[in-house]
């Protein structure tokens, strides 16, 4: 009672005065209740909130990833260097033709009229030099066994020694026939060569254009009156002018570029998932059948190609696609799992914070591999344990996150996927 009496006393004088007072006296109740509640809300805000993971177990896949694009190493360019007028187209698109089919024929200009001309002439001469050195290989072998019969049947029969002129001489006679004709069978193989060469080099100027390989027509614009230019280069010789293609059934090879940091990693015969930027919706597997451990080096950065076969062809895959390839190089199995930002580097150890009782325990583990966002642990973690992978602190309304920086985190081209059990 003497409380209340008390505080209506107060209460009676400060109704008493005047509104000035009044004001400041609310104003400074009001500041002093703000600043009671600010600390209080401080206090109870300091407190570190944890953002958490369950410790799993499952399959992590350690792969690298590497972009690239789609070779056109199941095409063959048909090119030719004659000039004209196209006069017949023999094939279509979609086509299935065999080496040495017939594609097109012009009818040349004056200028194509030349090179053919010129190129049926080196071709002719290159065969009139293959036909002569057969016929010199085959006097020379006559001329070897000549030798042989007469070595055999004089010095050989009469029992000579070796010491013996007319042994000596015999027996030079033909093993030096007999190296005139290897030397000639030598000869005849060159002068095959350079015939199959001009051949071929007339084939680029004839009117009649070729299939290179067998295979499927593709990118064929020709149609009957089509004009073909002669295409030279700058020294002025005949270039090439590719008019179609033929493609292969062989399936799609992909090329990427691998750093020097990852290069160690590939392996012949890694499996490999790729994606293409064309089908965003279609995953193709394959696997590395080659790599060049030479490199190049491109404004400072060096990159290792690696060439990935497909495990199947696809027709809709065409040359110079871009791809994303995902290089397995290693796989855990059965392992604990982990979000990679739990794992940490606390004095040069390597830890995962647990988290027992709302508290914060540090526990020295030892790692496997890793992936993008998960880390595959073999020891000092358990599945169904609580690790912390972020601390959140508040302060005066404004959030701070205290994340962790994990030990794999400066990884380059690493990536990984996890199956879960």
């Amino acid at each position: 009672m003497n409380n209340i009496h008390f505080v209506m006393g107060i209460f009676s004088k400060f109704t008493k005065l005047p509104l000035k007072p009044k004001l400041i006296i609310i104003l400074v109740i009001a500041a002093a209740g703000w600043f009671a509640y600010s600390k209080f809300s401080q206090s109870q805000n300091s407190q570190p909130q944890y953002q958490t993971s369950v410790a799993e177990t499952g399959v992590l896949v350690e792969a690298i990833s590497a972009s690239g694009q789609v070779s056109a190493a199941n095409n063959a360019s048909v090119s030719t260097q004659a000039s004209g007028v196209v006069k017949k187209v023999f094939v279509q698109n979609g086509q299935a033709v065999k080496a040495g089919d017939k594609i097109a024929e012009l009818e040349l200009d004056l200028d194509g009229k030349y090179r053919s001309t010129q190129a049926w002439s080196s071709y002719q001469s290159a065969k009139n030099n293959f036909e002569s050195a057969k016929a010199t290989l085959l006097s020379l072998n006559s001329s070897m066994w000549s030798a042989n019969q007469k070595f055999i049947n004089d010095a050989v029969a009469r029992n000579l020694t070796v010491d013996n002129p007319a042994y000596i001489m015999q027996s030079s006679d033909w093993l030096s026939a007999e190296a005139k004709y290897q030397i000639q069978q030598a000869a005849v193989s060159q002068a095959q060569n350079s015939a199959s060469s001009a051949w071929l080099n007339y084939q680029q100027s004839s009117p009649i254009v070729y299939s290179p390989i067998s295979g499927t027509v593709t990118g064929l614009s020709l149609q009957p009156g089509t004009v073909l230019t002669a295409q030279s280069s700058t020294s002025g010789s005949a270039t090439s002018q590719k008019i179609a293609s033929v493609k292969t059934n062989a399936p799609a090879q992909i090329q990427v570029n691998i750093t020097e940091m990852d290069i160690s990693k590939i392996k012949i015969g890694a499996k490999a998932t790729l994606t293409l930027d064309a089908f965003v919706d279609k995953t193709y597997t394959g696997k590395v059948i080659s790599v060049d451990t030479i490199g190049s080096v491109n404004s400072g950065v060096t990159s290792y190609p690696a060439v990935i076969g497909l495990d199947t062809e696809d027709p809709q895959i065409l040359p110079n696609m871009a791809a994303t390839a995902n290089i397995i190089v290693n796989v855990y199995p059965e392992s604990v799992l982990v979000p990679s930002s739990a794992v940490i580097t606390s004095n040069g150890e390597t830890v995962v914070r647990l988290l027992k009782n709302n508290k914060v325990e540090l526990s020295p583990v030892e790692v496997l591999g890793t992936g993008d966002s998960q880390t595959a642990i073999s020891s000092g973690v358990s599945a169904g344990d609580v690790v912390v992978t972020s601390v959140i602190t508040s302060t005066n309304s404004t959030r701070s996150s205290q994340g962790s920086t994990s030990v794999f985190g400066g990884m380059s081209g690493g990536r990984g996927f996890v199956i879960s059990r």
